[in-house]
């Protein structure tokens, strides 16, 4: 099967400088808020808990701007698996908000995992995390998927999806499921909407719709959406997020490629898989769960491969010369 909120950021005005100042504020009284929860008032929500400490906060992190000008950080927040263990909340819950406050405020959770931990994660400080949730198929229906939308608004507890996506095509028609996205649109449930596990022929559907993204299966040893769903959705000015953007089972990992390459850098093979990612201009959604992974994780996106990396990586990982299925967990 495919894997991979208070008020919401609205889409933004034309620049200004003073619409900068603006953003800058809200973001910074949004990290405030997460420093002044962290030390005290958060341990509420987690009975028995004491409230989590955050550290090393980064003054700034890569954005992309998806298509209505809206600027998201290019290095998230994954969450797949997060929730499962009730004795692991405390430690889920501060480690998404260290991940926030290093920068990472993009978070991607579903229907189907971890809404009820984001929830307490972001908690204090919606204002500052660009929210990303997805749908079941089988709730995809146009009575279906408003009330699964509330349910995850519930969970949330938040008002508004700042991205809401269909976690993959199921049995009803497109046309009905992205009529119940706009309802839901209209009534500012959701700001935008958008889809996931889609290849090629599926998107050609979606052609000339307000599909806001696709989030789809990218890393270096699954490179087949740069044969032509990757530039067809660049082409379009829609952002593709990655998830399991390091691999899966830590193969890709202890491939020596990376490791002389990230040894050069002194860096972690995770984050030249990262940074790797980032060059070819998509959105990376790592999840992790302890402290010094979440570090690595935000430092990546200051890390910048050479010319002669990038070689190295291709001739380690190969670009698809031919169409290929798209990869799904």
């Amino acid at each position: 099967m495919p894997t991979p909120c208070s008020a919401a950021p609205r889409p933004p005005a034309p620049r200004s400088s003073s619409t900068s100042r603006t953003r800058t504020t809200a973001v910074a009284a949004s990290l405030a808020a997460i420093r002044r929860a962290t030390s005290g008032a958060s341990a509420a929500m987690i009975p028995g808990h004491e409230a989590p400490s955050i550290h090393h906060r980064r003054r700034c992190m890569k954005t992309l701007t998806l298509i209505d000008g809206q600027e998201v950080a290019a290095i998230g927040q994954g969450t797949w698996h997060l929730g499962e263990r009730p004795g692991e909340r405390k430690r889920e819950v501060a480690a998404l908000r260290e991940g926030i406050e290093l920068g990472m405020t993009l978070i991607d959770t579903a229907e189907m995992y971890a809404e009820e931990v984001v929830g307490a994660a972001i908690a204090g400080c919606r204002e500052g995390v660009f929210l990303v949730s997805k749908v079941y198929p089988h709730n995809a229906s146009r009575k279906g998927l408003p009330a699964a939308c509330e349910r995850s608004l519930r969970r949330l507890g938040c008002e508004t999806i700042d991205l809401y996506l269909l976690h993959w095509q199921g049995r009803y028609p497109l046309e009905e499921t992205i009529e119940a996205f706009e309802r839901l649109r209209d009534q500012g449930k959701i700001l935008r909407w958008g889809v996931s596990n889609f290849d090629l022929g599926d998107m050609y559907e979606l052609d000339g719709s307000a599909c806001a993204a696709n989030q789809v299966m990218y890393n270096l040893e699954e490179r087949g959406i740069e044969y032509d769903l990757l530039p067809w959705c660049q082409e379009r000015g829609m952002p593709v997020m990655a998830y399991c953007p390091v691999g899966q089972g830590g193969r890709l990992l202890r491939h020596p490629a990376l490791g002389e390459i990230a040894a050069r850098h002194d860096a972690s093979s995770a984050q030249v898989a990262l940074a790797w990612l980032l060059e070819q201009g998509v959105i990376a959604i790592p999840k992790a769960v302890t402290s010094a992974h979440i570090r690595q994780n935000a430092a990546a996106a200051d890390l910048e491969l050479s010319a002669d990396d990038l070689r190295a990586l291709d001739q380690a990982f190969p670009p698809p010369t031919r169409k290929r299925n798209l990869a799904i967990v």
